[in-house]
């Protein structure tokens, strides 16, 4: 039975990566098991957003990894993306149509609060990373 899942990234992955690196494998494993997924990047979450972060992550599974650039590349191509504009200046310094995401603009829907509490309360499941 599908269900509907929410995933709220929101904290400082550099503080803790390897717990970063299973909210992105739950979130991964979500969509292989055919559940619906809604991901949400806010406040310094929001760094999962950026390539280089991303690779950095990648060498944290091992050198020459793509672990995490792959399971991300799952949550992109399927998931709905949801994602705090003001965070994204606030964390990485990018503007909206930058291209310095991993995701281009048009892929994200930009919300804030409203949009957590919309999602969080359609779901049946949420995890907060």
């Amino acid at each position: 039975m599908s269900k509907k899942y929410f995933v709220n990234f929101v904290s400082e992955p550099k503080n803790d990566t390897l717990k970063t690196i299973v909210g992105i494998a739950c979130a991964a494993r979500a969509i292989a098991d055919g559940h619906q997924l809604s991901v949400f990047f806010a406040a310094a979450g929001t760094r999962l957003l950026e390539p280089a972060y991303i690779e950095e992550l990648n060498q944290e599974m091992g050198p020459d990894s793509k672990a995490v650039s792959e399971m991300m590349g799952a949550i992109i191509a399927n998931a709905t993306l949801f994602c705090s504009f003001a965070s994204v200046k606030a964390t990485l310094g990018h503007s909206e149509g930058d291209g310095a995401l991993i995701v281009p603009d048009d892929q994200i829907t930009w919300s804030g609060p409203p949009g957590v509490i919309e999602l969080s309360a359609a779901s049946d499941v949420q995890l907060v990373y």
